[in-house]
């Protein structure tokens, strides 16, 4: 599979690929321990999950999400540097910090069809192309092959025109093995393959968005505050308890993590904290010249 990097690749690489091609793959990026912690975690959840009950969702896969709130392991993929990095690249040119948008599990079983093939970003009212809103990852828990529905995506399709469709030829699927990521941005076409082999295959989904956009996953009520205060600073920034911008996301006048942290009083807390204003002053703004309605557009390719 083209696009596919070792774990210890030059970062700034790995971030020109995906900005270039909308995806790549980091081969090995975690360790057998901390892998088989991430499954372990998740298999109570797993055995007491239900498969779909409509077609997107897959009528055979098993989902669930609030994956913060479930899982120490998968917390450290929240935070893995080298997913970190490409994000930094892609989304940081348009906002003053991002955001946990999604996370979430999705395990499916032999038998299971294709999904249709999507863009994430199809929530949101903006037409492609356009500058990177979202950045997402799934992480390999058992190998990823065409045989057993490895993700289908369409490379390049980030610079398409909403009114394109993809034809069987633009459509890859992403082979890697256990504990490797898939890096895409959030405007590629894409969608879970076909699972035509004898034993499931899990992923774990963990995307980022612009700080100014609504989270697809509400992570306020996804982790109460009680568990959030115990956390990491850089998963409670990530989760939202962070300002988006100057004054953007505070509570009563005290910025969120401050507020998450017992402060009340505004003049105990700073709602332009030191290189935010530079941030914002630098940063690269939409210009919409005009509006027209379009949908969110599906796309069924067999690709078996």
């Amino acid at each position: 599979m083209e696009n596919t990097f070792g774990p210890g690749a030059d970062r700034s690489d790995l971030a020109a690929a995906v900005a270039r091609d909308g995806y790549a793959v980091v081969r090995s990026a975690v360790d057998a321990d901390t892998l088989a912690a991430v499954a372990t975690d998740l298999q109570p959840y797993l055995d007491a999950a239900h498969t779909g009950h409509e077609e997107f969702m897959g009528s055979l896969t098993k989902r669930f999400g609030a994956l913060v709130a479930k899982s120490t392991a998968v917390q450290a993929l929240i935070m893995h540097p080298t997913v970190l990095a490409v994000a930094d690249h892609a989304l940081l040119p348009s906002c003053a910090a991002y955001q946990l948008h999604y996370t979430g599990v999705m395990h499916l079983e032999p038998g299971e069809k294709q999904q249709v093939l999507h863009r994430d970003t199809s929530v949101y009212p903006f037409a492609n192309p356009c500058p990177p809103l979202t950045v997402a990852t799934m992480w390999a828990v058992t190998d990823f092959t065409r045989q057993n529905g490895g993700t289908r995506i369409c490379p390049g399709s980030h610079q398409w025109t909403s009114d394109r469709a993809p034809a069987r030829d633009d459509v890859i699927a992403t082979e890697m093995p256990a504990g490797s990521v898939l890096i895409y941005l959030g405007n590629v076409i894409h969608g879970g393959g076909s699972n035509r082999s004898d034993n499931a295959r899990t992923g774990v989904a963990l995307h980022y968005s612009l700080g100014w956009l609504r989270q697809e996953e509400n992570q306020y009520l996804a982790v109460t505050q009680e568990q959030a205060r115990t956390m990491p600073d850089e998963l409670q920034e990530l989760m939202g308890y962070s300002l988006g911008s100057s004054n953007l996301g505070f509570v009563d006048h005290v910025a969120p993590k401050d507020y998450l942290h017992g402060v009340r009083d505004p003049s105990e807390s700073n709602l332009s904290p030191t290189g935010m204003s530079e941030r914002v002053d630098g940063l690269q703004r939409f210009h919409v010249s005009h509006t027209a309605r379009g949908l969110a557009r599906h796309y069924d390719i067999d690709t078996d």
